[in-house]
């Protein structure tokens, strides 16, 4: 993959650092931003790899984290947009401030990074890569959780409306994790067998999926879609 840059939000953290050190890895350059500055600056540092302290729900920042991946790297081939915070309350208590702020940040940012991102993928690589990072929230939930699996609905719905706009030369696709663990986080084992394939799942397999989506040439004819890896999860029949 020389010379080809990845544009990741929310990188300095679970499955976004995972991406990006995965990407870099995998000989991409990677171009970061995040809202915590304490975690962004704990990434590596490599001659590879932009960091940049930014909100994906501000305009400005967004238009200068563009212009400041045109200036260093001259190129961008993939976006993964992945930035989300969640206010996990109950329905009656939520504040009108705290449902715009799911929704400016999980699905507004998506929109910013994407329409000042794209213009620099046709001009300087002609072909891209689009991921969205969904959840398998935005088809099932739980109680509290409204403005999280709205938003995350509204990206799947963005996911396969840019796929008609942006073809054929863009492919948008999303990514619905269900249950990946954090870095360090321990479940019990009783909870691991909730999935079908007997396990949680890890930013990697998010990973292996938004690499094998990224390449054009293994996976140029697929776009518009949403991809669920949750090992099963969700097609399990729960009875009461």
């Amino acid at each position: 993959m020389e010379n080809k840059v990845a544009l990741i939000t929310g990188g300095a953290r679970n499955i976004g650092k995972s991406l990006a050190i995965g990407f870099l890895n995998n000989g991409y350059k990677v171009a970061v931003i995040d809202h915590n500055k304490e975690l962004l600056d704990k990434l590596p540092e490599n001659g590879n790899l932009l960091k940049f302290f930014g909100d994906v729900s501000n305009e400005k920042d967004v238009i200068k984290f563009i212009e400041y991946i045109e200036k260093n790297f001259k190129r961008l081939d993939v976006i993964i947009n992945n930035a989300a915070i969640s206010n996990f309350k109950n329905f009656l208590e939520i504040t009108l401030e705290e449902w715009e702020k799911v929704i400016k940040v999980n699905l507004t940012g998506y929109f910013l990074i994407t329409k000042y991102g794209v213009p620099l993928i046709l001009k300087t690589s002609g072909k891209g890569s689009i991921i969205n990072i969904a959840s398998t929230r935005a088809i099932m939930s739980e109680k509290g959780n409204e403005a999280y699996s709205a938003s995350k609905a509204g990206i799947i719905g963005l996911t396969h409306a840019l796929a008609n706009s942006l073809g054929p030369n863009i492919r948008v696709n999303a990514i619905s994790p269900g249950w990946i663990l954090h870095e360090g986080e321990q479940i019990s084992q009783e909870e691991h067998m909730q999935h079908l394939v007997g396990r949680a799942g890890t930013p990697n397999d998010i990973l292996e999926l938004a690499l094998f989506l990224a390449n054009e040439k293994k996976s140029g004819f697929i776009t518009g879609q949403n991809i669920v890896i949750d090992g099963g999860m969700t097609k399990k029949m729960i009875y009461i």
